[in-house]
């Protein structure tokens, strides 16, 4: 299956893995969706192994371990930039940085195309922004707070799938797992002291808010989802390259407003479906290349 393929269900996936994250964090808090993703991805994961192998070095484990980190700092940036708004400028401007860094870093390292690749690449950020932009009525300018926000999530992310990249590639999954055991860790940490600090508060453990069991698992199968798009990322860097990867993996909001519009019958601005043209055939002139 061509890398270019491979990035563009793997937007999908990952938009779909943030549809379902949005629907579990308004049951369960966002922080504690993502602990609760992280888990369940690990065990998806773990499941895999036996068929996807790969051999436990050095080097898988601490690239994976690595992007961990850096993922759990950028899910936390782009929740705060968010909630801070406006989401119609914020969103798309988080999906070009996270495709422009890495992009640069890989046409820096040595990825070259011919001209109908480099076509299908400016088409592909164009997308990216038309994608990601979700219309507001009476959206403000946002803070120079919450830009700094955007674009730091946006570079994390993009450092994210370079650090993937840099994984042996014999490394299997033990790459993802290791990233998944980080994430999860530095996650449920977090929980554990906004628990303890709003314990504290209140004075009162009965206080505390519960899990529903319906949007953990709501928020469990986000994790797998997310899980799933990390595989398909990883594979569709060995068989391509970072920057046709990179590029593509940016139109994860195309899964999040798919998945709106059938679900919860949200609509589709024109300028979405625009995007979603574009984004097609982006990734099919960059299959051609």
């Amino acid at each position: 299956m061509p890398a270019a393929v491979l990035g563009l269900l793997s937007a999908l996936v990952y938009g779909s893995a943030d549809f379902l994250g949005g629907v579990a964090a308004r049951r369960i808090g966002p922080v504690r969706t993502t602990a609760v993703g992280a888990v369940s991805g690990l065990a998806l994961l773990l499941l895999s192994l036996p068929v996807a192998g790969g051999v436990w070095s050095p080097a898988a484990l601490g690239w994976g371990a690595l992007s961990g980190l850096v993922g759990s700092a950028a899910v936390g940036l782009l929740y705060a930039c968010l909630a801070i708004g406006p989401m119609s400028i914020l969103s798309p401007l988080t999906a070009l940085v996270s495709a422009l860094v890495p992009m640069a870093w890989g046409l820096v390292g040595g990825d070259r195309f011919g001209l109908v690749g480099s076509l299908a690449l400016g088409l592909a950020l164009v997308a990216v922004v038309l994608v990601g932009f979700v219309p507001e009525k009476g959206a403000v300018r946002p803070s120079a707070r919450a830009l700094g926000m955007a674009v730091a999530a946006g570079a994390l992310i993009g450092v994210f799938l370079i650090l993937l990249n840099q994984t042996p590639d014999d490394s299997g999954v033990v790459p993802l797992i290791a990233n998944r055991a980080v994430n999860g860790a530095v996650m449920w940490a977090v929980v554990a002291l906004l628990l303890l600090r709003r314990r504290r508060a209140l004075g009162d453990a009965d206080a505390l808010p519960r899990l529903q069991p319906h949007g953990v698992g709501i928020a469990a199968g986000a994790g797998a989802l997310d899980a799933s798009a990390n595989l398909l990322i990883l594979i569709g860097l060995r068989l391509g390259d970072l920057t046709t990867m990179s590029v593509l993996v940016a139109l994860y909001p195309a899964g999040t407003i798919l998945l709106a519009a059938i679900v919860l019958r949200e609509r589709v601005a024109p300028v979405q479906w625009v995007g979603l043209v574009l984004a097609v055939t982006a990734a099919a002139l960059l299959a051609l290349d």
